[in-house]
């Protein structure tokens, strides 16, 4: 099976440029630099088989706003658990609309089933949707950062109910999105489910912990496909008291809001390219993306280089951070 490259690989750029990896300025991901604070773990929950929590969902469901909620270990899980609940519910020989430009483990999940797939690059207009069609969406979008309205999506959502399909909203950086776009509210639809991320906005990727919300049939039915201990107790742990943590989220979207604008300043000083993103990532359209990619790495820049190779994303970089980029960018690009 293909690997994809989503960023992060940072023991292999380190072979490959033949630079330390301590030395590196690791940029590659839309991981928030800063870290929600691990509080001490009791030794219990390290000892004992990972257990249901009903605290961890009561948290994720007042953090969230869902009426149903599961947790996953991480949403990558849930992406490739959905073709094979699709078949078994909605059938085979189903169209599935994918965006072109987006995270493509979507699309290398659907692929590896017999559905067939359309790309799109905006949203698909109802006369395109087809009986029991399921489409996709990353709101917002990475990397481009395409953000659609509750507005549309709750049209588009009216026309797949019609036609019995499914509508799945990748929700992964909407943490970040003031005011909130998501449609997580609306998932006691049957045919709405939406997926969520704790790695990003809380800096936890480690702890692989993720959320789905839909209606109670589908959680039953992903529930049948997981493991008996699905999330690992630490990460329920942390992860429930940074759901309830008010204050520090609140600290923690004005912190990055004012990093992501630091970036975006910076990155506008040395490419006159479109930007776009959150703040959680930029990205920049430019048609040398691949030679800029490799002159960064060669100074210890590791950012990602987009599937399409025609922009690079920039991980959102503390202050401390966003000096050593700008002195890189100042002497390759003054």
């Amino acid at each position: 099976m293909t690997t994809l490259n989503h960023g992060g690989q940072l023991q292999q750029m380190a072979t490959e440029y033949q630079i330390p990896s301590e030395q590196w300025l690791d940029l590659s991901t839309g991981i928030s630099p800063l870290v929600y604070p691990i509080p001490q773990i009791p030794s219990d929950v390290w000892q004992q088989l990972p257990q249901p929590c009903p605290k961890l969902i009561a948290a994720a469901n007042r953090y969230y706003g869902s009426p149903a909620i599961m947790a996953t270990s991480g949403s990558q899980s849930i992406i490739s658990k959905l073709p094979t609940l699709c078949h078994q519910h909605l059938g085979s020989k189903l169209t599935i609309w994918l965006p072109r430009v987006g995270y493509k483990e979507h699309e290398k999940a659907w692929r590896e089933h017999d559905y067939q797939i359309c790309l799109y690059d905006q949203l698909p207009q109802p006369v395109q949707l087809t009986a029991r069609c399921v489409v996709i969406v990353i709101n917002p979008n990475n990397p481009s950062g395409t953000l659609y309205s509750r507005a549309t999506l709750t049209q588009l959502l009216c026309k797949i109910e019609q036609l019995g399909g499914w509508l799945v909203i990748d929700e992964a950086f909407m943490d970040v999105i003031s005011p909130s776009q998501s449609m997580i509210d609306k998932t006691s639809n049957r045919h709405l489910l939406v997926l969520r991320s704790v790695g990003k906005f809380f800096g936890l990727a480690g702890i692989r912990l993720g959320f789905v919300s839909a209606a109670p049939v589908w959680l039953d039915a992903i529930a049948a496909q997981s493991s008996p201990w699905e999330v690992n107790g630490p990460a329920q742990f942390i992860a429930t008291e940074a759901l309830l943590n008010q204050s520090w989220q609140q600290g923690q979207l004005s912190d990055l809001q004012d990093l992501a604008k630091r970036l975006e300043l910076l990155l506008q000083q040395h490419f006159t390219s479109s930007i776009s993103g959150t703040a959680l990532f930029k990205t920049v359209k430019l048609t040398r993306a691949p030679e800029i990619f490799d002159q960064l790495c060669q100074q210890g820049i590791y950012v990602r280089l987009c599937d399409e190779k025609n922009a690079l994303r920039f991980g959102i970089p503390t202050q401390l951070q966003l000096n050593t980029l700008a002195k890189v960018l100042n002497e390759l690009y003054p």
